[in-house]
């Protein structure tokens, strides 16, 4: 067959959609170093990759085939596919020796046979060597008989008795053919030189010649010697061998002395390549007669091959939260030799937390066996070693690099507990009170902290109007505005704060390739109305920025205008028609792509796609222009909306003067008042303190005041705050003793960090 002829297909045989091979990562492993088949992703079909020669894979065996493995890498699935190889008559019967000389005397009898070189045929069947014929002459015919091998074997029959005074030399010419249907044949000379006398041919001293021979034997070794005699006297007793039916393999390994009979190693044997030789041999004397024999060449293996480890598929990265079991690679492990040299075991560190299990023969997979820390190791290199059982065993080793992905697995800790720190009473905003920090072992945005103030319910004044600590950095604790701020009423002494962090899980988003408009919309794609089912109307693609499985992604159609009008690729995202366009059918098609990944818990977005049916672009125009105006009712929707919207605006503006005019005033009267007046009175005051984005609202405190020349008859008025910035309740006391008195407190909290402030 030509490169590229379709085998079979494979597609259809395991139920593979054609559109979807290459999604799925579909592809073709076979032994050997050469690949004579590969897969055809547009038709499914399995091709030839190379010219195939029967002959030069199987030889003589009848039934030859090859074999290969289809592997969907997704689905982690294996099939064999075997491929038989049938013969045609593309080899003609040929002669080891073109020219064949006979010596027979004269005085031999008629009826004497002659064996003759056979021919050789590499093709099988009705293909292969199927007669011999032999030209016309007085004096010979030819006999062809069948061995109990199947081969057929011709010799010359002699006919009649040869006189070498009336013609020495008889000239023939031997034809061999096979039975194709386009026969071939082959020729081959035969020079018959009548000699004198000579009635003892050669004998084998063994009718078979059996060794063994181990494959590892060295050059120049001699493995046997093969003896025949001959009773004959002078010329006619000399006795020279010769192979009379070798192989061109074998020819080329083994060497036959014409005059000892030695046979000797001249090439390399290889058990894996050939375990088996069978040669005939023949002496012929020099009186022109011949003797046969066989030799029989049994090769021992050695273990001579190391394991080979074939990896077949593999995932680079894993989660640390991967289920005991995961699939990580699919090795293939070959040994080329046989017996124990041939059986092959796996092994592992076994400080690793994988192990090997052997779903059929040859093939391993590397799974994990426990669970998995990227805090504690971050990255494995995983050594795999393929031992066999030989009795000087070889071992082959690889090396598999596996990076660990972090997961959300770590709370966040305080560096200290509990944190403590001192301020004076009278400090100003924005002081600094202490520093503190929190780790998470995690990586990334899992390691990404983020701190709050948790207020304790015994908190008389929120802390929020006096503490703030940012939200990101977390270094430093500050006093006032917009950070802590020791405005507090002076018959506190202490604050008591519990820090808590929390920590944003992120997520990547997915990212849609095809061009997206304002409103998330992918624009306005066109389907003629004469689509046939299964036409392409647009493709949707979208990227995960995750590997492994938590990057594979599937589409589905969410939600269209015409169910059943349009289907979508559940993994090509190709939107294409399912059936015919009917009259009734909308001129505008919606449709809600959604995109959603393998992940555990799995993540999705949506994309949405305008399909206008039309055959044309001018078609599409009057089209849309007629549907656009039948919207023209909603516009008096659209002017309603503009009046309500500019009359509160109006609103808004006017209040904001009226109150700009009620402060002014306020703030007039106030300088009246401090101008005229010596007694202090407290003036409510609202403040507003950043946190993190969020305005906290800070109390107001008023406080009466009578100062004498005697310190001890001076009085305060503190009002009691009620949480509402007004004053409900006050207190007067004289202060006996103008020194105030230090206390401190400590406290701390379960899982949380607490510090101290003393005034």
């Amino acid at each position: 067959m030509e490169i590229g002829s379709s085998v079979g297909n494979v597609a259809k045989d395991l139920g593979l959609e054609v559109k979807q091979l290459s999604d799925r990562a579909v592809r073709i492993a076979s032994r050997g170093r050469t690949q004579y088949f590969a897969l055809n992703f547009k038709s499914g079909h399995l091709i030839t990759t190379e010219r195939i020669d029967r002959e030069q894979i199987c030889g003589a065996l009848e039934e030859c085939s090859l074999n290969c493995e289809v592997i969907v890498e997704d689905k982690m699935k294996l099939y064999r596919v075997e491929i038989e190889i049938t013969d045609i008559n593309d080899n003609a019967p040929s002669f080891q020796r073109e020219e064949i000389e006979l010596k027979v005397s004269e005085t031999t009898t008629p009826g004497s046979r002659f064996p003759l070189s056979d021919a050789h045929d590499s093709d099988l069947g009705i293909n292969s060597l199927q007669s011999y014929q032999l030209s016309n002459n007085r004096h010979f015919s030819l006999d062809v008989q069948t061995g109990t091998d199947g081969v057929k074997y011709a010799e010359l029959v002699l006919e009649k008795s040869l006189d070498r005074e009336e013609q020495a030399v008889h000239d023939l010419v031997l034809t061999a053919t096979d039975g194709g249907d386009l026969v071939r044949s082959g020729t081959a000379q035969i020079r018959v030189v009548v000699l004198d006398a000579n009635d003892n041919p050669p004998v084998f001293s063994e009718p078979i010649y059996k060794v063994n021979v181990l494959e590892n034997v060295p050059k120049g070794s001699t493995i046997l010697t093969v003896k025949s005699t001959d009773p004959d006297q002078g010329i006619n007793k000399q006795v020279i061998y010769s192979f009379k039916k070798i192989t061109d393999k074998a020819s080329k390994i083994f060497r036959l002395d014409s005059n000892t009979g030695d046979v000797t190693i001249v090439g390399n044997l290889d058990f894996e390549e050939a375990s088996l030789y069978e040669i005939e041999v023949q002496a012929h004397d020099g009186g022109g007669l011949f003797g046969r024999s066989k030799i029989v060449i049994v090769v021992s293996d050695v273990n001579d091959n190391a394991p080979e480890i074939a990896l077949r598929s593999l995932i680079s990265s894993i989660p640390e939260d991967s289920p005991l079991g995961t699939v990580i690679a699919l090795l293939d492990v070959q040994d080329l030799d046989s017996g124990e040299n041939g059986e092959v075991t796996c092994s592992l560190p076994i400080d690793l937390p994988f192990q090997l299990k052997k779903p059929f023969e040859n093939y391993y997979s590397l799974v994990t066996d426990r669970a998995l820390d990227r805090e504690q190791v971050a990255a494995y290199n995983i050594t795999v070693t393929a031992t066999d059982n030989g009795t000087l065993p070889l071992s082959t080793a690889i090396t598999i690099s596996l990076q660990i992905l972090d997961t959300n697995d770590n709370a966040p800790f305080f560096d200290k507990i509990p944190y403590t720190g001192y301020v004076t009473e009278n400090n100003p905003r924005g002081v600094s009170v202490f520093s503190l920090r929190a780790s998470d072992p995690d990586w990334g945005e899992n390691a990404r902290v983020t701190y709050s103030i948790n207020e304790a319910d015994r908190s008389e004044v929120p802390l929020s109007s006096s503490i703030s600590v940012n939200s990101e950095t977390g270094c430093r604790l500050r006093m006032g505005v917009p950070h802590l701020s020791a405005v507090m009423s002076p018959s506190l002494s202490l604050y008591w704060i519990r820090m808590t962090t929390a920590r944003t899980s992120y997520t990547p988003p997915f990212r849609w390739l095809t061009p997206l408009l304002s409103d998330g919309s992918t624009g306005v794609e066109l389907a003629p109305r004469s689509s046939e089912p299964g036409y392409l109307v647009t493709k949707v693609v979208a990227v995960d920025a995750d590997s492994g499985q938590n990057a594979w992604l599937s589409y589905q159609l969410l939600k269209a205008t015409e169910p059943g009008l349009f289907s979508v690729g559940l993994h090509s995202g190709e939107i294409r028609t399912a059936r015919s366009f009917v009259d009734k059918d909308a001129l505008k098609q919606s449709l809600v792509v959604l995109v959603k990944d393998n992940g555990q818990p799995p993540l999705s977005a949506t994309a949405t796609v305008t399909v206008v049916v039309a055959d044309s672009i001018p078609e599409i125009l009057s089209d849309l222009s007629s549907l656009s105006a039948s919207a023209d009712p909603q516009s008096s929707l659209t002017l309603y909306l503009v009046i309500a919207v500019a009359s509160v605006s109006c609103l808004f503006f006017t209040f904001i003067l009226v109150l700009l005019a009620l402060r002014l005033r306020r703030w007039r009267n106030s300088q009246l008042f401090d101008s005229s007046s010596v007694t202090f009175s407290g003036v409510p005051v609202s403040q507003f303190v950043g946190l993190d984005g969020v305005r906290a609202f800070l109390h107001s405190y008023s406080h009466e005041g009578s100062l004498t020349t005697d310190s001890r008859k001076s009085q305060f008025n503190f009002p009691k705050s009620n949480y509402a910035n007004t004053v409900t309740s006050q207190q007067t006391c004289e202060i006996k003793n103008p020194i105030l008195v230090t206390e401190e407190l400590n406290i701390s909290y379960e899982d949380q960090t607490s510090f101290q402030v003393r005034l």
